[in-house]
């Protein structure tokens, strides 16, 4: 009997994905964080900017702000001083705040559980809902698509995509949707750590049997 493509495909990502657990058995996310709402808040200010620098600003930011009513009122000249470094600072200050009077005047200031509600935040696409589902309240309602994720997605063949949605959808038919969040930590540390955009070590890569290297 003749295996079809699809079929081959799902057998290699979950080769890769055992390969990375193996590798990674630590791998989380990497934004700091102690409840649904601080996660909310880190997610949208981690777009074009890294983890790292994001986890330096938002001690402060979560000292002076702990429920959804104290974001929202927070006056928005210190708002965005505190987050500048993060890039893009005015747009995500509005988002915050936006996001949060949201939750206070649709959630009673709780971080809803659904992809739904959570897509109807201000500042808040499928990406940043992916992660608080998915981090926060251990819900799989898809697969987190950063520039990590799409990169090693194409160069290890798993997708031609270019588009998030549509890298997303391709990776939700050939990932078990129990490893959905997990399946992002995966790639996202390994991204950072071993097959970065210009000089990946395919020498010493744990899965380069199983990568046919595209782009590389």
């Amino acid at each position: 009997m003749i295996r079809k493509p699809q079929s081959l495909l799902r057998d290699r990502t979950r080769q890769i994905i055992s390969k990375l657990k193996r590798t990674y058995p630590d791998a989380h996310c990497e934004l700091n964080h102690s409840n649904p709402l601080q996660l909310l808040v880190a997610t949208i200010l981690s777009a074009q900017c890294t983890d790292e620098r994001v986890n330096k600003v938002t001690p402060a930011l979560f000292a002076r702000c702990h429920t959804a009513r104290d974001f929202a009122e927070f006056p928005t000249t210190d708002l965005e001083d505190l987050i500048r470094t993060t890039g893009f600072f005015r747009a995500k200050a509005r988002s915050i705040r936006g996001c949060a009077a949201a939750l206070v005047k649709n959630h009673g200031g709780k971080v809803p559980r659904t992809m739904e509600h959570l897509h109807q935040l201000p500042g808040v696409g499928r990406k940043t809902a992916n992660v608080v589902l998915g981090n926060a309240f251990n819900l799989a309602e898809g697969v987190v698509v950063d520039t990590h994720v799409g990169r090693l997605s194409r160069r290890m063949g798993l997708t031609r995509q270019h588009d998030p949605v549509k890298v997303e959808q391709a990776l939700m038919k050939i990932v078990p949707k129990e490893e959905w969040t997990l399946f992002s930590h995966l790639l996202i540390w390994h991204g950072r750590r071993r097959c970065s955009a210009r000089k990946p070590d395919c020498l010493h890569c744990e899965i380069r049997n199983l990568c046919p290297k595209r782009g590389v």
